[in-house]
């Protein structure tokens, strides 16, 4: 007994192996807890980005917050170091625990409470209290197993540490998240952890251990194991859950592609919405206002060769091809399951009036930015169908040196337009899209329509938001030298809710609300901050 509690005030551990073979189990367990750890952060700011919007963010939110926590757990930690081995046990337990199931709780946070952000700041702060906690026990540990200098130690283990980072920060993106989705990836991940964790203390530090501690830290990792398990059994019954809660009970397609979650709800073409990452996109009661007004002005000109960037769900697409005239329709969409979709699934293709069956229409796979980059044709019109600015991930595509290379691909004559978001509601936003369209030399009018606001996150409030969201959209159409004529085309087809002299009170209501002096947003100071 008095050597059990020697070894536990820090005297050698007596182990079951060679020094040399203990100081490499502990490096192995610091390599595999790193790469863990990086995986539940990569979890949260993935998650938080999808369910809140604004990637950086929220980015900025989990990382600040974590690496101030991991301040505050190896402050902790010092408490623990006369107990290392059974305290390390105990905080991989937890932070399995914990992490495992931060992304279902995230989740289901925004699914039934519509609200994440407090989750989100909850776990990065424990999760983060937990993995600054690790290092200092981790210290203890191998400096028992195999005595070095102290800078040798630290060296080793943050080389281990680090490496592990890496590869947990690679295995998130290529092999969890594709194979088995944010919350199951989660879940594995914790269920990994906890039993490296416990495996390390139970077998190579299992001497140093009392009878109660060892039946408590065994008890603990097989029963964080065992409610692991049966959470990524349910799963799927979970995610059909949370999902009806988001989007209601008439969800028909749900599919995670490599770039964003699909969902369509509905089951005809006039009960249809289609959502790409929780934002309501398209919505078959009223579609028509927004793609009459994004196309139409547009094509009054030559309108021969047209190009549409964004717009993978055939809608655009649908409105250019009514003119006979037009020769040859270039779409780039990012999503290829979103290109799919349109052209397979019944009541979006039929939406979309068989757009993708036109030999008119060529679609390319690929980003629109990148893509402009490369192209040596002009077009007569350019059509940006784009996810909103306020969306980090999109900012690019609105910046000024994004409309720099779409006016280098205008022909003569040619004519841009861009849909800004809602200009009541987010007025700095849409003026902001105006001003970085004229940075790129392009003269602009700008113009908005009535209309249900298709840009919103889903969640159990959703028929409420998008009810508030009656502000309509708002419109920049441009062109180099003269400012383009707000009008339709002398043989534009009939259209459901636009005319010409509603199109220049659009016109009129937009320049109403301009906010002047607004900055252009560029690549390197994005200035899409309205949420």
């Amino acid at each position: 007994m008095i050597d059990q509690q020697v070894s536990l005030r820090g005297g050698a551990a007596r182990l079951p192996v060679r020094p040399r073979t203990g100081r490499y189990l502990v490096l192995a367990a610091v390599f595999i807890c790193a790469a863990c750890g990086l995986v539940y952060e990569l979890e949260l700011v993935a998650l938080a980005s999808y369910l809140i919007g604004d990637s950086v963010t929220q980015a900025s939110v989990v990382l600040s917050v974590m690496v101030f926590a991991m301040g505050i757990g190896s402050l902790f930690a010092k408490r623990l170091r006369n107990r290392a081995a059974v305290g390390f046990g105990l905080i991989e337990a937890a932070l399995a625990l914990i992490g495992g199931f931060s992304a279902l709780v995230l989740y289901a946070s925004f699914a039934w409470f519509g609200e994440s952000r407090v989750a989100l700041v909850g776990f990065s702060l424990a999760i983060g209290i937990l993995i600054g906690a690790e290092i200092p026990l981790l210290m203890t540990l191998i400096q028992r197993v195999d005595r070095q200098d102290a800078g040798g130690a630290v060296a080793d283990l943050f080389a281990a540490d680090y490496v592990g980072a890496l590869v947990g920060g690679l295995a998130f993106p290529f092999l969890l998240l594709p194979m088995f989705g944010q919350l199951t990836g989660a879940l594995l991940t914790g269920a990994v952890n906890a039993a490296a964790g416990g495996a390390l203390v139970l077998w190579v530090f299992r001497r140093d251990l009392t009878t109660r501690s060892r039946w408590l830290l065994v008890v603990a990792n097989v029963g964080v194991i065992a409610v692991l398990a049966t959470a990524a059994l349910l799963c799927d019954d979970f995610e059909r859950a949370a999902r009806r809660a988001v989007y209601g009970d008439g969800v028909r397609v749900a599919v995670q592609t490599e770039v964003q979650e699909v969902v369509l709800t509905g089951r005809g073409r006039d009960s249809l919405d289609l959502y790409l990452d929780g934002r309501l996109r398209v919505s078959s009661k009223d579609e028509y206002r927004y793609h009459e007004a994004l196309v139409h002005p547009a094509m009054n000109g030559p309108h021969a060769r047209v190009l549409i960037l964004g717009g993978g769900d055939g809608l655009a697409a649908r409105e250019v091809l009514r003119y006979p005239d037009v020769r040859r329709v270039t779409l780039v969409e990012l999503d290829p399951g979103v290109t799919r979709l349109a052209r397979t699934d019944r009541a979006l293709s039929a939406l979309n009036a068989h757009a993708y069956r036109d030999p008119r229409l060529t679609a390319v796979t690929g980003d629109a930015f990148t893509w402009l980059r490369t192209v040596r044709d002009r077009f007569d019109v350019v059509i940006a169908d784009l996810p909103d600015p306020g969306i980090s991930a999109s900012t690019k595509l609105y910046s000024a040196e994004f409309y720099g290379l779409v006016a280098g691909a205008l022909a003569p004559g040619g004519r841009l337009v861009v849909h800004g978001g809602p200009p009541v509601s987010r007025p700095h936003t849409f003026w902001t899209v105006e001003a970085s369209v004229r940075a790129a030399g392009l003269r602009t009018r700008a113009y908005r329509v009535s209309g249900r606001y298709a840009g919103s996150p889903a969640g159990p409030d959703r028929s409420s938001r998008r009810a508030g969201e009656v502000h309509g959209w708002g419109f920049v159409l441009a062109a180099p030298g003269a400012v383009p004529r707000l009008g339709l085309a002398p043989g534009a087809p009939r259209l459901r809710s636009l005319t010409g002299p509603l199109l220049r009170d659009a016109g009129r209501l937009a320049e109403a609300g301009r906010l002047p002096d607004q900055a252009p947003s560029t690549l390197v100071h994005p200035r899409y901050w309205e949420r």
